[in-house]
């Protein structure tokens, strides 16, 4: 699918408001708790390549850099404005990252390039059906033993997360997650996944998901 074919949606929605994106994951999503434990379970070793599924601005994928700095780390994301901010960041920084653009569900890799792959709020940006794709896509890139590891809106766990998901589930494509579907779609994408953590946010619940590549297992082709 290229990428003309397919509604983009940039953070908070709206372009004009990409300025607002990392001071507002910071303030009210708990932004450096949820992420530093998506670093840890995502378990990094020296010399893996590790990619950072829709980087956005490039907090997590510096974040993995200074944690990991023998690991070798891409981001990518569709955003052309965003993939400047997070390079300016990089160099801020004085970590190396190459930055690609690219979208999740047609991704620009080989198959098996990557030992690890991570996503931070990015899931919910995509329609079910790009979802799908992309989960597809993750699996195809990944290396033999190699794992996904997500960290984005979740099913809700208690009465004021229900509440959270009823206000914000018309948000993008955020029904999938809080209606808890984003483990089946893995599922049928032949991962081996479940969900390690739950959190919440002022926005809503929010779930660690990690997702083992299996490969001995059938999954449901549906390009």
């Amino acid at each position: 699918m290229g990428l003309q074919k397919t509604r983009y949606i940039p953070a908070l929605s709206f372009r004009w408001l990409t300025w607002l994106y990392d001071p507002l994951l910071s303030w009210g999503m708990r932004e450096e708790t949820f992420k530093r434990a998506l670093i840890e379970l995502a378990d990094i070793k020296a010399g893996m390549n590790v990619l950072d599924l829709g980087c956005g601005t490039g907090t997590l994928t510096v974040m993995l850099k200074r944690e990991r700095p023998d690991a070798r780390v891409t981001g990518l994301d569709g955003d052309t404005e965003v993939l400047e901010i997070a390079r300016t960041k990089a160099g801020q920084a004085g970590v190396d990252i190459r930055f690609d653009h690219g979208m999740a569900f047609s991704l620009p890799y080989a198959d098996g390039s990557f030992d690890r792959v991570v996503s931070s709020l990015v899931i919910h940006h995509l329609t079910s059906a790009d979802k799908r794709r992309a989960f597809l896509e993750v699996q195809r890139i990944l290396q033999p033993g190699g794992s996904f590891h997500i960290v984005d809106f979740g099913p809700p766990f208690d009465s004021l997360t229900k509440l959270q998901a009823f206000v914000m589930k018309n948000l993008e494509e955020a029904a999938d997650n809080f209606a808890g579907s984003i483990l089946p779609m893995l599922h049928e994408s032949g991962f081996e996944a479940d969900i390690t953590r739950t959190m919440k946010t002022i926005f809503g619940p929010i779930a660690l998901y990690r997702a083992n590549k299996s490969t001995g297992k059938n999954f449901i082709d549906i390009n």
